[in-house]
């Protein structure tokens, strides 16, 4: 029987691809624009040494540095979205590594902005904003790098480590690297006994919530033979960025790495570990009353990991085409008025998307907001409804950071990444919503819609946050220097997933090598963000329910705000308090409450 092969990127069409000219509307353009940034660099190294001279000095250097970071940041973006969607291509391979190598070097070259910014004392600076009022301007800007005071090293000291920035990158770039090009799986037979084409991308937006309990097992298998076979090389790749992180933890003067990481987010260690603790413990229990019920409904005689996506109503699982869907978006999203409504029908008519499956392309899916040109979305497309959500999902991400490009300028655009999952998972809640709406009565409709929204609550309150709770536990082994060996990430992976499902679910030691598929292992303490953000966005969309236009105008407000507020600020704008547990508590309350409809429907 003949498998199903795997499309090049030359054969995908257009329409399914995104549309890089924004950027740069040639590769020959974007070499010139590299190779002149080689050379430009200079425009703002010549300010070294005179930052405490006077209030236009200092003025003179950010918005130099400003411009010049706008350039870097177009000439960076495009080399890692070709990246993505052909990790195989040698081209784009030796493009990342041409902008690896020259961002390592001019960041080198500038590490004197904050150490100098760092040595000018708190009566002159406040002196050089009165002469120059547009400074205040980057008050927010300012003052996080004034934080970083007490652990910033000496100047030689940290322009070497800035000149180290390609090593410090490398063990992800081995990571993904190898996942996009090397990584190879068996073929599966579904159901009848055909056989078909098997990818990780395959797998994470297809197999893995077929309705098909061959289909899903069978990919699961061949998932995990193939990480197992990568398992020590990605386990010394993933030491050696914990123990970069720790290391530098020490160097600086941090009580932690922890307390390194969770620096720049502006958060409290105790707020990181209310989401930690409080969702672990409290949603657990409605999560296995879900599980139980998914196993009576699919009649399975056991439950195992790999079960856990698959739909509970498997003959009520329509199909949604990418049209289909975006019609559906868009009315969802009407809810928000005009003027952000108006930014998602452009994402979706002006090349932001590229939704295509073929070798080389990057898993999972990401949105990229270069400064200066519009958002880029990435998603491997699977005519399913978790793909709407996914879509959805990315869209909140470039609505958010378009509003906040349109309103200031770039050091002030990008909040903490402790917020920066609330827009997105707010287009999530407000499709739910709007399904739900147009279910009505039909049980089974409103059934298969809550199964969706609980999709979105399992992704980001599950999946990631039991990545946040593998974090905690190896760098905790780290910290007191237990070699992270293959064997000890996988059974801490295994164990993190185990404590919260408990008996309920059967958790097979192909469970443990799970932490291999995700790469947000190598961007600090990034995946327990993702419930933070649906925290907030849970709280917020009840706010919109309940309250309509004023509750849809603040929000629109805290994302126009971008980069200006810490966190705590721009959540507290829309009457949220995260230093308490009550948001977490009531958001967990509502997944027990869709729960409970789930369970009341079979009565």
């Amino acid at each position: 029987m003949t498998t199903q092969v795997l499309q090049k990127r030359s054969e995908i069409p257009n329409n399914q691809k995104w549309d890089l000219s924004a950027l740069f509307s040639s590769h020959d353009d974007w070499e010139k624009e590299r190779q002149a940034l080689e050379e430009d660099v200079q425009k703002v190294s010549a300010y070294k040494g005179k930052l405490n001279e006077s209030a236009e000095q200092l003025f003179g250097c950010i918005t130099a540095y400003e411009a010049y970071l706008e350039r870097l940041i177009r000439v960076s973006t495009y080399a890692s979205l070709r990246l993505s969607t052909d990790g195989s291509d040698s081209g784009c391979q030796r493009d990342a590594a041409k902008v690896a190598a020259l961002t390592a070097k001019i960041n080198a070259q500038l590490t004197f902005i904050e150490t100098e910014l760092l040595d000018i004392p708190k009566e002159r600076f406040e002196q050089f904003k009165q002469d120059e009022p547009q400074l205040n301007n980057y008050q927010k800007m300012l003052n996080d790098i004034l934080k970083k005071k007490p652990y910033t090293l000496t100047p030689e000291v940290e322009e070497t480590l800035a000149a180290l920035e390609e090593v410090h990158q490398a063990p992800y770039m081995i990571y993904s690297r190898s996942k996009s090009s090397d990584m190879v799986f068996d073929p599966i037979q579904d159901g009848t006994g055909k056989e078909i084409p098997m990818s990780a991308a395959l797998y994470e937006e297809k197999y893995e919530i077929s309705e098909d309990t061959t289909v899903r097992r069978n990919a699961y298998d061949s998932y995990i033979k193939t990480l197992n076979q990568y398992k020590h090389t990605y386990a010394a790749t993933y030491a050696t960025e914990v123990t970069k992180q720790v290391t530098l933890a020490k160097l600086r003067g941090y009580d932690s790495v922890t307390e390194m990481l969770l620096q720049p987010q502006e958060v409290t260690l105790e707020m990181y570990e209310n989401q930690l603790d409080i969702i672990q413990s409290e949603l657990a229990p409605h999560m296995r009353r879900y599980a139980k019920l998914k196993k009576e409904k699919l009649g399975l005689e056991d439950i195992r990991y790999c079960d856990l996506k698959a739909p509970l109503d498997p003959d009520y699982n329509p199909k949604t085409t990418y049209d289909e869907a975006k019609e559906t978006i868009l009315e969802a999203l009407k809810v928000m008025g005009p003027e952000y409504h108006n930014i998602m029908k452009e994402g979706f008519t002006n090349g932001w998307v590229d939704r295509s499956n073929n070798i080389g392309k990057a898993t999972g899916a990401f949105c990229s907001s270069p400064y200066g040109a519009h958002p880029y979305i990435l998603l491997t497309w699977t005519d399913t409804m978790e793909s709407a959500f996914t879509l959805a999902h990315e869209l909140g991400h470039a609505g958010h950071f378009y509003l906040a490009q349109k309103n200031h300028s770039l050091f002030n655009t990008r909040p903490s990444t402790y917020f920066v999952e609330a827009p997105s998972t707010m287009n999530e809640l407000l499709l739910g919503n709007y399904l739900l709406e147009k279910a009505g009565d039909n049980k089974q409709l409103k059934r298969w819609v809550i199964t969706q929204l609980l999709g979105t609550y399992y992704h980001n309150f599950i999946t990631h946050l039991l990545e946040g709770e593998y974090q905690r536990r190896v760098y905790d082994l780290a910290e007191k220097g237990t070699p992270l060996t293959a064997d000890v990430l996988s059974t801490q992976k295994k164990e993190a997933i185990q404590a919260f499902w408990g008996d309920e679910v059967v958790i097979d030691d192909g469970a443990g090598l799970i932490w291999m598929r995700q790469p947000h292992y190598y961007m600090g303490l990034y995946p327990y963000t993702y419930s933070a953000g649906l925290t907030v966005s849970t709280a917020v969309a009840h706010k919109i329910k309940e309250k309509g236009e004023p509750a849809v105008n603040g929000w629109l407000d805290v994302l126009k705000a971008g980069g200006t507020l810490s966190p705590l600020e721009l959540i507290k704008k829309v009457g949220i308090d995260m230093t308490k547990p009550d948001a977490i508590k009531t958001a967990v309350q509502y997944v027990g409450s869709l729960v409970d409809e789930l369970e009341k429907s079979y009565e």
